[in-house]
């Protein structure tokens, strides 16, 4: 993922840009699935929770699969529009107490660091990396463009900061005995973190 490469036998391909890997897990059924590694789960910018079709989705689907339908699918976006995309998002500028914010929001996902509330301090093994307060800002940085503003805010980190930290918080024996979720440490993290720090 990371050297955006593929080997094939001895043969390697390097892919080109605009580059990406998409992993969906079943968490119904892991017999022939094995977690990956913290170095892996790491790499990935975003986990996002899918919940189960609604009444009108399911039937939707089945109206695709089980007819003579065939899906039209048409490009709405090149390469370049793509690549032109990705760079304009890093203009985007967040100030430097939104950044703060993300980086101690980040901090506080350590069950040893100075924020920490108790959930992490109790259920949560190993916090997030650097990697999450990259995610988290470039995140809060496609939100604020898709929202019409041209700065990141603080709002923007909150709303970044679950599918951003999820998959990088790792819960101890405690927390998954108990049942706890990443995503409730992180909830609690958002709930009691001030917004800024004197």
């Amino acid at each position: 993922m990371q050297e955006h490469r593929v080997t094939v036998g001895r043969t390697t391909y390097t892919i080109e840009e605009p580059y990406f890997v998409l992993a969906t897990q079943n968490p119904l059924e892991m017999e022939g699935t094995y977690p990956l590694p913290e170095a892996q789960l790491d790499r990935f910018f975003f986990k996002l929770h899918v919940p189960f079709p609604s009444r009108e989705e399911l039937h939707a689907i089945i109206d695709r699969t089980t007819t003579g339908d065939q899906a039209s699918v048409e490009p709405v976006l090149g390469r370049e529009d793509i690549l032109a995309m990705q760079q304009l998002v890093r203009t985007v500028p967040v100030a430097r107490h939104v950044q703060d914010y993300a980086v101690r929001v980040l901090q506080a996902t350590h069950p040893d660091g100075d924020d920490a509330p108790e959930k992490v301090r109790r259920y949560v093994r190993t916090g997030a990396s650097p990697r999450g307060a990259q995610a988290m800002l470039l995140a809060s940085k496609i939100r604020a463009l898709f929202e019409g503003r041209y700065a990141a805010s603080v709002e923007d980190v909150k709303a970044s900061a679950p599918p951003a930290l999820r998959h990088r918080m790792l819960l101890n024996f405690e927390g998954e005995a108990e049942g706890v979720r990443s995503d409730d440490a992180i909830q609690q993290i958002l709930d009691e973190l001030p917004e800024a720090k004197p």
